[in-house]
């Protein structure tokens, strides 16, 4: 999180356009050094939250186009507000998809390195396995997912009980029907992506369908794209109506998602904007992590398990990208889960 003088400073430039160091230290109220100054616009313009104009003593700091997409949040804080207090963005918004999204990235250089760092971990641990050796930590990965995947969206099987519906078929008293479906839907999806390793490059709504047909198999859940308002729980966002409009929406995410040249950036788009549309009925978060972790596994970068990741925290994440469009906390928790798999399997 940012500090008060880091506060300070992005609240005099959201004020006041293009203004040098001086200004800035001069504007402030906290008694810091002008070196200290120096350091805090460095560390600004690292995250993305300024750019500057200029150069030598005509630089000028702005404050970032992408700003909102990437202040970070304290969520606690952001939800002591009840669902009827907080203000929230107008309904879907293109621009995000056709402008920002598409003229700038979402991870500052320092998150990068972090991920590739890892990546290199991973791919060196799996050079040193055997075939089976490879085969038994995804297999070890996918049973987390389908239960996580499953776990964010009510499901109530613990991670032993989903170990043996996976491995021996063998479902767990007390539980419906459905929960079990939902869990062996997710192993086929996995599945599906293992067997077909080029299935989503390029993406496209026909394939982002595919997944979803597989994910809600034998659940009574319509397939293929909605024709219908939905509402989302604990949040006044409003996705899409017009079937079209959501057509052509996920079509705009798939030309965004193949245009990236990031690995890491492919993936994270995939899980939030697929959310984000709702493009379905129902199993859109979903489809969305399965998706994301396509993208990664496609271009044989480590998958996600989300494993450790609390459900409620992960939903906070969407609601705050639904309501703000802000990416900061499902990004982090992004970060945080691909650490978590390098460091786990393989």
């Amino acid at each position: 999180m940012l500090d008060n003088k880091e506060l300070e400073i992005l609240e005099y430039l959201k004020q006041n356009s293009e203004r040098s160091s001086k200004e800035i230290f001069v504007s402030l109220t906290n008694n810091i050094s002008y070196a200290t100054v120096k350091r805090i616009l460095i560390k600004l313009t690292t995250k993305n939250l300024i750019i500057t104009k200029g150069k030598g003593k005509a630089t000028k700091y702005i404050i970032s186009p992408i700003y909102e997409l990437l202040q970070p949040v304290d969520l606690n804080k952001y939800y002591e507000e009840e669902i009827d207090e907080r203000k929230i963005k107008d309904g879907f918004n293109f621009n995000l998809i056709s402008e920002v999204l598409n003229k700038y990235h979402i991870f500052t250089e320092g998150e990068i390195l972090k991920l590739q760092e890892l990546e290199y971990i991973y791919t060196k641990n799996v050079s040193q396995l055997s075939e089976k050796e490879y085969t038994r930590e995804l297999e070890r990965l996918a049973i987390d997912l389908s239960w996580k995947s499953s776990q964010i969206e009510g499901n109530t099987y613990s991670l032993l009980e989903t170990e043996r519906l996976l491995k021996e078929k063998e479902t767990a008293s007390g539980k419906t029907k459905d929960e079990a479906t939902m869990l062996l839907n997710h192993k086929e999806a996995i599945d599906f992506i293992v067997e077909n390793p080029d299935y989503l490059i390029p993406l496209s709504v026909s394939k982002i369908e595919d997944i979803h047909s597989i994910l809600v198999n034998e659940l009574i859940i319509e397939k293929n794209l909605r024709k219908r308002r939905v509402g989302i729980s604990g949040t006044n966002y409003k996705p899409l109506e017009n079937e079209f409009q959501i057509k052509e929406a996920l079509l705009k995410v798939c030309v965004l998602i193949n245009n990236k040249e990031n690995i890491f950036e492919k993936a994270l788009l995939a899980l939030v904007l697929i959310s984000y549309i709702q493009p379905f009925v129902d199993g859109n978060k979903r489809t969305a992590r399965i998706v994301s972790n396509a993208i990664l596994m496609n271009n044989k970068y480590c998958p996600i398990s989300f494993r450790t990741v609390d459900s409620i925290e992960y939903k906070k994440a969407m609601l705050l990208f639904y309501e703000q469009n802000n990416i900061s906390s499902i990004k982090e928790i992004f970060i945080t889960q691909f650490e978590f798999a390098v460091n786990t399997y393989f």
